[in-house]
């Protein structure tokens, strides 16, 4: 603890307590209940401040930061609306299991509990949403309580702290001392659940690696493909967890999703060990909960997570293992590997099945407009090995996480909540955090417009993201979903859409339209070195719904 008798506004406080834990960037809308901070900002050239324009768009932004550094994301907003706007990205960090901090900006507290200008109560409202939500009710105890976000926002299973500012606090001044910066401790496993483990494995003849979750870094990440390579086992990523393992490996059999492929899901009811490192097996993961039966499952279920409750939250787990990414990774690769194992044919058949599932076919004789299965073939095969990936939410993302190969870990920013709007956001802040490299953003036309003003923010901060929208002039999950339960009767999915690339334009961005497939690799050349923020709209055929399936 740092000795402080200087007496400084809350403001100020914070700012240091952001700093004291690291904090090099913050998000944020600018409001005037929160004007001590920005003020105390403007004075900490170390802490870059990025406005968005919306306060759901800052959140997103703060989450994406959240997973790319594995440090909680931080943003700030106003009371009520805007508190009601940053709900969006607090729910995807609870979801995605991503640290993340909001400030809220809250009424004076003099005035708490009738109903003032703007007034929210913070704590009923993100309840539900939030591991920790806190009010400050006075400025000496700030430190106090961002050490405790902090240490919320990071142990356990990862996830998003609230705190609520009052305005007189932050402009009042007390005398304060700082605190050193939040200490997370992680659980390693129990080397007697290590040897059940491996007694388990050896005894199976069709184990199936399931990885997943947060808390990962590369370390983690190549102390797992050593234990998967050791014992020649088949490895999926849970939902959106697509660049934890190599897809390039052969090891490597597929994601676990929505559009997953038949055959894996064959092979997960086929199993007759599951392994689970990191993964919440969830409603997507499992079909509904059909390819892993709930609360007991078919096969055994070995359960390793950082979090002891949620080893047996939805799946009673046959092995739980309370451990953090690093040391579950580490132990495992500490192993003896499985003499002999008898399940060689059965991962090298599944690599086979996923690399025949992940090869853009040729476009249907059918096909209108660009096939988005080989625009997603050529960026595979071109864009460089650290390019980062996002999207939102909608059936376009189908193509992107069944043909796109992710090779690195912090290669994929995609919501496992599901979040339409996400996309945009996240390349932001991806670009802003590791400028150096390639960032595509991918969105429906439906999905594109729920930020797309967050192009004036790309174009100000110089977040030069080259932007892929994907236009078939609907909401297309909804309406595959009311084809297929109300056959002819399509209502509130049709959109009618402004030109893109013009509206690009408009912001300052660089922005052009293309209309047939060979057309894509020159307008992503042009996109990429266009030195600004970049928009492509790929026209597509509405009646391609799926990489599988049409409309007719």
């Amino acid at each position: 603890m740092t000795a402080a008798d200087e007496a400084r506004s809350g403001g100020r406080i914070l700012v240091e307590a952001l700093r004291q834990n690291g904090v090099d960037t913050v998000y944020c809308v600018p409001g005037e209940s929160f004007l001590p901070v920005l003020d105390a900002l403007h004075d900490a050239p170390d802490i870059r401040t990025v406005v968005a324009r919306h306060e759901g768009a800052a959140s997103n932004m703060a989450e994406a930061d959240g997973k790319l550094t594995g440090r909680p994301g931080v943003c700030f907003v106003t009371r009520g609306p805007g508190a009601c706007h940053a709900a969006n990205g607090v729910h995807t960090a609870r979801a995605d299991s991503t640290p993340m901090i909001l400030f809220v900006g809250q009424a004076d507290s003099r005035f708490l509990g009738r109903e003032a200008f703007q007034e929210i109560d913070c704590r009923q409202m993100f309840a539900g949403l939030a591991k920790y939500v806190e009010a400050v009710d006075r400025p000496e105890r700030i430190p106090e309580v961002v050490s405790r976000a902090f240490a919320a926002a990071l142990s356990g299973r990862p996830g998003p702290a609230v705190v609520a500012l009052p305005e007189d606090v932050l402009f009042a001044t007390a005398p304060c001392a700082d605190l050193p910066p939040v200490r997370i401790a992680l659980p390693a496993p129990d080397p007697a659940a290590m040897n059940e483990l491996r007694v388990l494995l050896a005894r199976a003849e069709r184990p199936l690696v399931l990885v997943g979750g947060s808390g990962w870094d590369a370390a983690a990440c190549a102390s797992l493909a050593r234990f998967v390579a050791a014992n020649d086992l088949p490895v999926a990523a849970s939902f959106r967890r697509q660049d934890l393992f190599d897809n390039r490996d052969r090891h490597y059999v597929g994601q676990l999703g929505f559009g997953v492929a038949p055959r894996l899901a064959e092979r997960v009811r086929a199993a007759d060990l599951l392994l689970v490192v990191g993964a919440r097996p969830g409603e997507a993961a499992t079909a509904g909960y059909t390819l892993v039966e709930s609360p007991e499952p078919r096969q055994p279920l070995i359960h390793l997570h950082p979090d002891p409750f949620e080893t047996g939250r939805v799946y009673r787990a046959a092995l739980p293992i309370a451990a953090g990414m690093g040391q579950a990774a580490a132990a495992l690769a500490g192993l003896m590997p499985v003499p002999s194992p008898a399940w060689h044919a059965w991962t090298r058949e599944a690599r086979a099945d996923y690399e025949t599932h992940s090869t853009p076919p040729a476009p249907a004789p059918a096909m209108a407009g660009v096939d988005l299965g080989q625009v997603m073939g050529w960026l595979n095969e071109t864009l460089p090995e650290d390019a980062i990936l996002t999207n939102g939410a909608g059936n376009y993302t189908m193509w992107v996480h069944r043909f796109f190969r992710y090779r690195r870990p912090g290669t994929q920013l995609a919501p496992v909540n599901g979040a339409m709007g996400y996309g945009l956001p996240a390349a932001i802040a991806a670009r802003l955090r590791h400028p150096e490299r390639t960032v595509v953003c991918f969105a429906g036309d439906g999905c594109f417009m729920m930020y797309p003003q967050e192009l004036a923010t790309a174009v100000q901060h110089g977040a030069a993201v080259v932007v892929v929208v994907v236009n078939n002039g609907m909401l297309g999950t909804i309406r595959m979903h009311q084809e297929r339960e109300f056959p002819g009767r399509p209502i509130a999915t049709g959109l009618r859409n402004p030109d893109f690339a013009a509206l690009a334009r408009a912001f300052g961005a660089h922005g052009e339209r293309v209309e047939h497939s060979g057309d894509f690799p020159a307008a992503f050349a042009r996109a990429s070195s266009a030195g600004v923020p970049a928009l492509i709209e790929l026209c597509v055929d509405p009646l391609q719904i799926t990489p599988a399936a049409r409309l007719d």
